[in-house]
């Protein structure tokens, strides 16, 4: 996936249809925005994290590895309903489950976390860096920018 801080890919092939880019991990940009293809992963973990429900079965999970069976005990949801939330986090990246017996044991994974917290943290850094060009343009003599007064 391409992040921010790195160079863009370049696409691999000329542009298709509506702004889309032939090959899997082409960027674009379109008015110095960057839309990001093959974020799959970013998409699947921020989708994760969306729901009240999943973020706190992802801390359970980090702070102790639990059974199923046991989360599903702390939510007034069905055990099929919170089965279908760990399936979410797992897709995610966001817990790992293992057979222990007859129980499916949860253990968080902080690495996704970590990953989700990186990219945050580079659109916050891209996003600080278009404020402050904004306010340069903004601090500009607004006559240098349309030329010479005297000339209109």
């Amino acid at each position: 996936m391409w992040l921010p801080d790195t160079p863009a890919p370049r696409p691999s092939a000329p542009l298709a249809g509506a702004g889309l880019a032939a090959g899997p991990r082409a960027a674009l940009t379109y008015n110095q925005m960057v839309v990001l293809h093959d974020a799959e992963r970013a998409d699947r973990i921020f989708h994760a994290l969306a729901d009240a429900t999943r973020r706190e079965i992802v801390a359970l999970a980090l702070a102790e590895e639990r059974s199923v069976s046991e989360l599903a005990r702390r939510f007034p949801t069905s055990f099929a309903a919170v089965q279908k939330h760990v399936v979410v986090l797992e897709r995610a990246g966001l817990v790992t489950k293992r057979r222990h017996g007859r129980e499916q044991r949860v253990c968080g994974e902080p690495d996704a976390l970590r990953e989700a917290h990186r990219l945050l943290d580079r659109l916050e850094t891209l996003w600080r860096d278009r404020i402050d060009r904004i306010d340069e343009i903004l601090a500009e003599d607004p006559d240098s920018r349309r030329g010479n007064p005297q000339c209109q």
